[in-house]
């Protein structure tokens, strides 16, 4: 251990007559773990309400969509399919039908999304087989032998919310009405269709749930006049994070009139939107750390002018600027660290328990602090993001040791002479 090193330890350690100093000191470690702590929980909450948004967009959209930009419809979307699913880091690709109706049932109508897709794929490209609360994706083209109307009539499945709103049960039958009419003698009528209600679904997300249907791709042919054609393809990829690159790789080997677009792309606004949110919380949060590095600054001052006459001994001794220099700066990282580490162990400890947490002072206050119907959220989203983990200890044992710098020079600069002037 160096002298410097050895110095700093004992000035950091309070004689009685230091107790104030060294009261700062235990807040400046207090202030920097605070900062250290509060940047680690924020961070880790924040990736994991975007893992969890992430996952509920991916549970019911797939991770890339290849589209037609120049016709109404992809006819030779089969041909399209054989062709993707060679691509490196697909798993599986289907075909999938979109457009916009209104559902009516009992005088209650709603503008929704259809989607028409294949049962038997379906659930290799999305996860909506796992999001099914009722029913199946078999029953989309079997509706089942209960129902109520003579007719047997293909089925559908609603959004749980979109079912609340039209108060629509199990086994009942809803009117699809498009948006484009019939030609007549009679003049223009609307286009209306039956369907059976076999299912409801629940992602969690509020938007997909109040505004999105399911029917088979077969239905969705014949009620869109849409024989022979799909409106697109969904793949699933591998890895999700690579999805940008197996959609360029797609985006070569089809070529023009089609268009590969990853899941990034499709929710660009709203990733970049939690991104941004992400850093600004960071950037605002380590100010809690700039203002223990003042109190740093404001100890290390103090200590510079109780130890006045150890500093002109030492010099009268022989030590050099630069040593005086690294005792004082010894001591802001000291602090640092120390600061640093304990805020570390409390951020690691609490994310892990942050759901028992907030379980616990619900309780104690008789609050619902994210209720399920709000939020839905059944727990607490948190992810501890170790790499961002190290980015804040980093900033946070640099930001305490710049702090020390000018203390330790200001330490360096002082005379011997008229520090034992009055001894």
């Amino acid at each position: 251990m160096s002298y410097e090193l050895f110095i700093s330890l004992r000035h950091i350690k309070a004689k009685r007559s230091q107790k104030f100093i060294s009261l700062n000191t235990w807040i400046s470690v207090g202030g920097v773990a605070l900062g250290v702590m509060a940047l680690i929980i924020v961070i880790a909450v924040m990736s994991g309400f975007g893992k969890d948004l992430r996952d509920k967009i991916l549970g019911t959209n797939s991770h890339i969509v290849v589209t037609n930009v120049t016709r109404s419809g992809m006819e030779d979307y089969e041909a399209v399919i054989e062709k993707v699913i060679n691509a490196t880091g697909v798993n599986a690709a289907a075909p999938f039908i979109l457009n916009q109706v209104m559902l009516t049932y009992h005088g209650n109508a709603a503008g929704v999304v259809v989607r028409g897709v294949d049962p038997d794929r379906e659930a290799q490209v999305s996860d909506l087989a796992k999001n099914l609360v009722e029913g199946s994706l078999e029953m989309l083209s079997d509706a089942e032998e209960s129902s109520r109307e003579p007719p047997r009539r293909d089925g559908i499945i609603l959004g749980k919310e979109l079912a609340r709103r039209l108060g629509v049960q199990r086994d009942d039958v809803v009117s699809m009405v498009a948006p484009a009419s019939r030609v007549t003698p009679m003049g223009l009528i609307p286009k209306i269709r039956l369907f059976h209600v076999v299912g409801f679904f629940e992602s969690g997300m509020f938007e997909y749930d109040s505004s999105l249907a399911f029917i088979s791709i077969s239905s969705a042919q014949k009620f869109f006049a849409m024989k022979g054609k799909a409106s697109g393809i969904e793949i699933r990829v591998e890895d999700i994070e690579q999805a940008d690159q197996v959609a360029a790789e797609i985006q070569r080997s089809l070529g023009f009139p089609y268009v590969a677009r990853d899941w990034m792309q499709q929710n660009k606004n709203l990733f970049s939107a939690l991104r941004l949110e992400k850093i600004v919380m960071f950037i605002i949060l380590i100010l809690i750390i700039l203002v223990a590095a003042f109190n740093i600054v404001s100890t290390l001052f103090m200590v510079v002018m109780e130890k006045n006459k150890e500093i002109a001994i030492l010099k009268s001794m022989g030590a050099s600027r630069s040593s005086i220099m690294k005792i004082f700066s010894y001591q802001g990282l000291i602090i640092g660290v120390t600061g640093t580490m304990v805020g570390c162990v409390g951020g690691f400890a609490i994310v892990p328990n942050l759901n028992e947490i907030i379980g616990f002072i619900e309780n104690i206050f008789g609050i619902t602090a994210f209720p399920s119907d709000v939020y839905y959220l059944n727990r607490f989203p948190s992810e501890i993001q170790y790499f961002d983990s190290l980015l804040i200890v980093v900033f946070s044992i640099v930001i305490c040791f710049v702090a020390s710098l000018y203390p330790a020079w200001r330490a360096a600069r002082l005379d011997p002479i008229e520090g034992l002037r009055y001894e």
